[in-house]
């Protein structure tokens, strides 16, 4: 019962700290890892700890295969030179200069080692820039961007970090030795990740009992990336493949009465993985410096310092180089996007260059390392040192600086979003344009409130919506209260209740009065 009392102990502190943050307006994870390092000195505080390949399937796993899911090839496709370079380059040039640096500081670090601490700092986590980002509406193309970073960069950083431990493990790197693993890792995560989406949407086709369903889901994510690990491959290319796959072919096979329940299932458990995953990065620090050799702390702390600076700077200059290139290019041959989108400025590169708070990938690849690791504590202390440093330097800073900022652009997704709601309505009234029947005239009225009227202007079917939510709240209601009552007075039982309130709970989707109430937080 003891750890079953830590772990529930753990989740109601992370919510309760991940609500205070969202009360004060801060990044949550920022909130969560500062709350986990002072929980970790307290008098008889619990200890928490997953094993670093249980951490890194977990916690990496669920949430990149819901970030994949919901990404935009096509906004992906628009934005690939920024993301590549953030994804390679910068990737790159942060594991070499992270290496120059604690070689410097540390002579006798060998190369192998250095660039393996390399690649455990170098892939931001976009959890945390996100969590921070996205309340304030900024930029599609920032959003875009960010987010098509989170879902590759873990990839390239973890297969040079396999490399190096693979070179350690070999007593010796060679270039020739390690290209055709890294290429066939590529390679067949490309090809293994829409096989396995394709297989799976096989398979659990057929399914239609929410729970089997949902759980399947969950076996299906876990199953896809200790199958990558297994054989060879990169977990994180191979899951956004899969992920990517999955999502161009499910949602036309999915009834709603799957879909809605499995959106908020995943919903909560990612919050949930979010939250532990922050706050079990601040508890690490007790055993972490527990571990250390006292007469070699200070050298350390000074290490961990100058890679902390060093990660930030090489964003920075990657970032704002790429970005006056861009501008260039735009001033001699035109801005000419494929669709409406905020135009690069010196603004948006800062933003793209300041989200890059490390996380739980950054902490669980350190602390993978075996025990007898070269200078593993130097590894796994600077680690820690750059996912706190970054979460409270850059977390906390971020929202500001995009408020100084003000960027915005022309709501590229609203307008969409009209354009497919115009369409949409257009489509199903042509299904039953001749059919004059009361029950056709119903469903057509139903179809002109929820999606508004062919003829108004966006103005008019906003208020259309609007007073339609109104007066559906209100008779639901009414609903629900005359249930209630006869149930308090016994005219129904509870079995007879309860189907009622799905029937309602229906009618109150259908309406759309979920919406409302969705986007208040405690």
């Amino acid at each position: 019962m003891k750890e079953l009392e830590v772990l529930v102990g753990l989740v109601l502190g992370a919510v309760l700290l991940a609500a205070a943050a969202r009360r004060v307006g801060a990044p949550y994870p920022v909130f969560l890892a500062l709350g986990g390092a002072i929980l970790a000195f307290v008098p008889g505080a619990p200890s928490f700890s997953v094993l670093p390949e249980v951490a890194l399937a977990l916690f990496v796993a669920p949430v990149l295969l819901d970030a994949a899911y919901d990404a935009s090839p096509r906004d992906l496709r628009d934005n690939w030179a920024a993301v590549t370079g953030l994804v390679v380059c910068a990737v790159g040039f942060t594991t070499i200069a992270v290496a120059l640096v604690a070689r410097a500081l540390i002579p006798g670090l060998p190369w192998a080692p250095a660039i393996a601490l390399g690649a455990v700092v170098a892939p931001p986590d976009a959890a945390a820039a996100t969590a921070v980002l996205r309340p304030l509406r900024p930029p599609h193309r920032i959003l875009t961007v960010l987010e098509g970073e989170s879902l590759l960069n873990d990839a390239s950083a973890l297969l040079i970090y396999r490399l190096a431990v693979g070179a350690v493990a070999a007593n010796g790197f060679s270039i020739g030795a390690v290209a055709p693993t890294f290429l066939l890792a590529v390679a067949g995560s490309l090809v293994v990740g829409p096989v396995l989406g394709w297989v799976s949407l096989r398979l659990t086709n057929r399914v239609r009992d929410v729970p089997t369903a949902v759980i399947l889901q969950f076996v299906t994510t876990f199953g896809v990336w200790i199958l990558a690990d297994s054989i060879g491959l990169s977990g994180v290319l191979t899951m956004v493949c899969f992920a990517i796959t999955v999502a161009r072919t499910a949602p036309a096979r999915t009834p709603a009465r799957i879909r809605v329940p499995s959106y908020a299932v995943w919903d909560t458990v990612v919050f949930l993985l979010n939250v532990l995953a922050f706050i079990f990065i601040g508890l690490q620090i007790r055993p972490i410096l527990a571990s250390l050799d006292p007469a070699a702390r200070g050298r350390y702390f000074a290490v961990a310092g100058a890679v902390l600076l060093t990660v930030i700077v090489v964003r920075l200059a990657w970032c704002m180089s790429f970005n006056a290139v861009i501008r260039w290019r735009d001033r001699r041959h035109g801005f000419h996007p494929p669709r409406p989108m905020l135009r690069p400025t010196v603004g948006s590169g800062l933003i793209i260059s300041w989200a890059g708070m490390r996380g739980i990938v950054t902490l669980a690849a350190a602390m993978a390392l075996p025990d007898a690791f070269p200078f593993r504590d130097l590894i796994v202390l600077t680690a820690f040192s750059v996912v706190l440093g970054t979460l409270a330097l850059q977390g906390l800073t971020l929202k500001p600086l995009l408020r100084r900022l003000d960027l915005r652009d022309d709501d590229p997704i609203g307008h969409e979003v009209s354009a497919a709601r115009e369409r949409a309505l257009r489509a199903g009234l042509a299904r039953f344009e001749h059919d004059g029947s009361a029950v056709a005239e119903a469903v057509r009225q139903e179809f002109i409130a929820h999606l508004g009227s062919v003829d108004a202007n966006p103005e008019e079917g906003n208020a259309r919506r609007l007073a339609h939510g109104d007066i559906h709240r209100l008779a639901l209601q009414a609903a629900r209260q005359a249930v209630l009552a006869m149930r308090a007075s016994d005219e129904i039982g509870d079995d007879a209740f309860h189907q009622m309130e799905e029937e309602l709970d229906w009618i109150e989707m259908a309406g759309g009065g979920g919406t409302e109430e969705a986007g208040r937080e405690i």
